[in-house]
């Protein structure tokens, strides 16, 4: 079992890859990385996580110092060794044994029995149009961030749920050709 939450997982690689930063900073990266649009995090979730990383001392705090507007003193973050080596661990476990799924997709499939097979089709081929506008959506964003420019780490993020669109829609396409031989076949 994970240790660390998705947004405290996410968090931390942040707050290690920029050594230090305020809770405006990371909400800023995590806009313009797209996090938002597949790991469902939004800013109370942002702030709630930081706090609960600082409970756990995976994280510390200190004031800015530099102060400007109405506002209270902004806060810094930064990695403790101990939030280091968490981080360094659930990587590893990430990387060795997670599973990309939607569970209420492959529920949908094991009741596809229930539905008339045209129902079906229409239903799967709007998945295949809300699969392409999501993929255009994280390419665009892929190629305003620089591209193939971008570092590894950071390309990885797009590339890799590109590349599970792209898979799904396959996959989407089959079933459906599928379900138009079986009509055929009951004509």
């Amino acid at each position: 079992m994970n240790q660390l939450s998705n947004v405290e997982f996410m968090l931390l690689q942040i707050i290690a890859e920029c050594n230090q930063a305020s809770g405006y900073e990371v909400n800023k990266l995590i806009d313009q990385r797209g996090y938002r649009e597949w790991a469902n995090i939004g800013t109370t979730s942002i702030y709630a996580g930081l706090k609960k990383l600082n409970g756990k001392g995976l994280i510390e705090y200190e004031n800015s110092g530099e102060k400007s507007g109405k506002g209270p003193m902004p806060v810094r973050f930064a990695m403790t060794e101990g939030g280091m080596t968490t981080m360094r661990n659930e990587i590893i476990a990430s990387l060795s044994s997670s599973r990309e799924c939607d569970n209420r997709f492959d529920l949908g499939l094991a009741a596809l029995a229930f539905v008339k097979k045209g129902e079906a089709i229409e239903a799967l081929r709007k998945r295949l149009d809300f699969l392409g506008e999501t993929h255009k959506k994280i390419r665009q964003k892929y190629e305003s961030q620089g591209g193939a420019r971008l570092p590894l780490y950071v390309r990885a993020l797009f590339l890799h749920p590109m590349s599970l669109i792209e898979s799904e829609q396959a996959f989407v396409a089959n079933i459906i050709n599928e379900l138009m031989e079986e009509t055929k076949e009951h004509v």
